[in-house]
């Protein structure tokens, strides 16, 4: 990719982070992105391509962390309080709302899940009978979503977050270390 195309899908992200899908304008990601309106419509031909280009930045951003780390620091690290994995964790669950209304997005959006839960399947140690992997992949990752949706609107920190993501990982066999219990306390 292009240092272009990647300030411009970064400027995106942070456009979205802040104001929300429905709040984005081509012009304000120009001007976070310094770059003129007509070179974004030169690399994404309108806003829906520029959408989709920006889930797929996003979710190639994760994915390069997804490559050396277990199961466990993976899911875990979808709940890291750094600025960086906020503002991503915002855009993309911005872009997975606005799915709901826009056809396109909602195709690149499962295609995106499916590849997620796809590489949570494939990372996860044997589990309990009964459960396949695919299924514990997929109550996994749709605990990540809502969780990062409590944790991002102030329902609940960060910290008990993880501490409920972390037991639910136990108890559905994906951890190395069966000591992970949520923190007590209020959310």
């Amino acid at each position: 990719m292009t240092d272009a195309k990647t300030t411009i899908l970064a400027a995106t992200t942070a456009c979205i982070a802040r104001t929300g899908v429905r709040g984005l304008r081509v012009g304000d990601v120009a001007t976070e992105a310094g770059v003129s309106p007509g070179l974004l419509y030169y690399h994404f031909t309108d806003r829906a391509g520029l959408l989709a280009a920006t889930l797929d930045y996003i979710n190639a951003r994760a994915g390069d962390h997804r490559a050396a780390a277990s199961t466990e620091r993976l899911l875990l690290a979808e709940l890291d309080d750094s600025s960086e994995v906020r503002r991503d964790s915002i855009a993309w669950n911005e872009l997975r709302a606005s799915a709901i209304f826009d056809p396109q997005l909602a195709d690149a959006i499962g295609g995106t899940t499916r590849s997620w839960n796809d590489a949570i399947a494939a990372s996860l140690p044997s589990g309990p009978s009964g459960y396949a992997a695919v299924d514990r992949a997929e109550i996994l990752t749709t605990l990540v979503e809502g969780l990062a949706a409590r944790w991002l609107s102030g329902a609940m920190t960060a910290d008990r977050a993880r501490g409920l993501l972390s037991a639910a990982m136990s108890a559905l066999g994906a951890t190395s270390a069966a000591s992970t219990t949520p923190s007590k306390g209020t959310p």
